[in-house]
């Protein structure tokens, strides 16, 4: 890459920075996409699941096709860098780096349109809502692969804590499946000083919480891997007066289906038994996200010849995120490769949705060249496989 281009991302991906949008909100970041795209002459479709962009590039006469996604939307997360391009929206901020996998994927559009080395075509997915909205299940269901009947789809995330530019490429899972929970405890409200005439919902939710903490300790083989975490409790609005209802929201991850079939039945055993054992009503709701990030074989081999095309280094060793990723209805759709590409030093509070969390420009040539060179890679394998 260029210095030239490197400091245009750089610009770019810090705008994105300083301006971030929620889920579903995306509409200034798409107007932003659909101007660079515009400016760097490749033709888009817009509104596609949403504010997604899907871009198009074709070169020579080859059939084959491959899809490189980045995701646009921001967190609900209240920056603490000080960076001059901080996040001039309170309470929002790119805290996971889909500033960069935006600005790293408008990279990979101008190399390979400035490339005459290829033939086929390259789509440039630019997603919105990957937060936890479902963005690429939008995208699938609005006809994208029917739309733009690529063979492979790719993706990377920047990951904090591997050397800068160092790329990830994982043999099969990569990231996890999961779910969010919200558990309603409704007991009997009454006066503090007479417990005795209430069901406190405050208690059972203390015993449940210790209960479904040992599920993944007790009941999931410790060969498997499982995260049940509660992350929120709300309940109660005068220090004088037993609660009547309690609410514990959290979330549950986990590698392989029949470990979920397990953390199932061990939260609907605890719930039961709490209900039972302090006369109040316990209800489970859960709703699935995201399935889990699975590399296919093929891809993962084009996804390190591409690292290598980079110079970049490559582990193939970490173990698979408990974190999630909406990549996975793509991959669910379509054989692929999704990699991490390190962002540095991994310092405390800049952890991925951490509020001192920021992109490492250093490592836009990388993302964007691994990008480019993997979707070269893909049409290259795809028209041999053709002939």
């Amino acid at each position: 890459m260029i210095p030239e281009l490197h400091q245009k991302l750089t610009a770019w991906r810090r705008h994105l920075h300083a301006h971030p949008e929620l889920s579903l909100q995306e509409k200034e970041t798409s107007a932003f996409v659909r101007d660079k795209l515009s400016e760097l002459g490749i033709p888009f479709e817009a509104g596609i699941g949403g504010h997604g962009v899907v871009a198009t590039l074709t070169r020579g006469h080859a059939r084959s096709r491959v899809g490189l996604r980045a995701d646009m939307d921001a967190l609900p997360i209240t920056e603490d860098t000080g960076l001059p391009y901080a996040s001039k929206t309170s309470g929002v901020m790119h805290a996971c780096g889909h500033d960069g996998h935006t600005a790293a994927l408008l990279g990979a559009a101008a190399l390979l349109a400035a490339d005459s080395s290829w033939s086929g075509t390259v789509d440039f997915i630019f997603q919105p809502a990957e937060e936890g909205f479902g963005g690429s299940r939008a995208m699938v269901a609005a006809g994208l692969f029917d739309r733009f009947p690529m063979e492979r789809v790719f993706g990377f995330h920047n990951w904090p804590g591997l050397a800068a530019g160092t790329i990830a490429v994982h043999d099969g899972v990569v990231m996890a499946s999961g779910g969010r929970i919200t558990i309603t405890i409704e007991g009997h409200a009454g006066h503090a000083g007479m417990p005795h005439l209430t069901r406190d919902p405050v208690v059972a939710a203390g015993h449940l919480i210790v209960a479904l903490q040992s599920i993944a300790s007790r009941s999931v083989d410790p060969l498997d891997t499982a995260v049940l975490s509660l992350c929120t409790i709300e309940g109660g609005t005068a220090p004088n007066q037993i609660a009547g209802r309690v609410t514990i929201r959290g979330t549950l991850r986990y590698h392989r289906e029949a470990v979920k079939d397990t953390i199932l039945d061990g939260i609907e055993r605890s719930c039961a038994g709490i209900a039972t054992s302090f006369g109040v009503k316990v209800t489970p709701e859960i709703v699935w996200g995201v399935g889990v990030v699975i590399n296919t074989p093929d891809e993962a081999d084009l996804a390190r010849i591409a690292a290598e095309k980079v110079q970049a280094p490559v582990r193939r060793d970490l173990a698979p995120s408990m974190a999630g990723e909406d990549f996975a209805h793509y991959l669910q759709q379509r054989p692929g490769a999704f990699v991490w590409i390190g962002n540095g030093e991994l310092r405390e509070g800049a952890e991925l949705h951490g509020p001192r969390y920021d992109f490492n420009d250093e490592i836009l040539p990388v993302a964007s060249g691994w990008m480019a060179e993997v979707a070269k890679a893909a049409l290259a394998s795809n028209e041999s496989t053709m002939t």
